[in-house]
């Protein structure tokens, strides 16, 4: 065997072994980021009646909880501990204080607008029941989600809002605010002032 003969030999072998080399599948990469898939459950709703000057339904798989550092407010917040969600839901008493408990909750939905991409707003009427409502959903990584109020427009005012106990991050957080966004226009659709 002449030199050039074992030259061309050695260039073929590492030309095949670079060929195989390139079309072996098992070559790691990076997987892209990823959330965990949240399944849902079935979802039936239960009456909220207590000592509350409101009366509403709520998703079965969800708690109330009464909030007893104010009694007084008549507040309190229904959780998800499944999704580490919590309502909170804050009544006033109007006394001639609509236009500030309207500006004040106004005020609050927009404190969000750093990490909100968009604000969208609802109306709610309902007046055979004398319910009237705003319904605002914040698009984007806002710490708040969902904030909504009822009135009656002279007695009654109660705020709501949707928090997670987790790190905005709307791709992971998307399919329950899906899931308990309808939960909340139930509970608008459902509330009813006591007399």
């Amino acid at each position: 065997m002449t030199a050039k003969t074992t030259i061309n030999i050695k260039i073929l072998i590492v030309s095949f072994t670079v060929i195989l080399t390139a079309c072996n599948n098992d070559i790691q990469t990076p997987k892209p980021y990823g959330y965990f898939r949240i399944s849902m459950p079935e979802n039936t709703y239960q009456n909220f009646d207590a000592n509350k000057p409101y009366i509403f339904e709520y998703s079965s798989i969800s708690k109330i909880e009464e909030r007893n550092d104010k009694p007084e407010h008549n507040w309190l917040n229904i959780v998800y501990p499944q999704h580490d969600a919590t309502i909170y839901l804050t009544y006033h008493n109007v006394k001639n204080n609509l236009d500030t408990l309207i500006n004040d909750s106004h005020n609050f939905t927009y404190r969000h607008t750093i990490k909100a991409d968009a604000i969208n707003e609802m109306a709610y009427f309902f007046p055979e029941k004398k319910v009237f409502g705003l319904y605002a959903e914040l698009e984007g990584d806002a710490a708040s989600p969902i904030q909504f109020l009822l009135t009656d427009s002279t007695q009654n005012f109660l705020r709501g809002s949707l928090y997670f106990n987790v790190e905005p991050n709307i791709d992971s957080v998307a399919p329950v605010i899906d899931f308990i966004r309808k939960d909340i226009i139930h509970l608008m659709e459902t509330l009813e002032w006591k007399k």
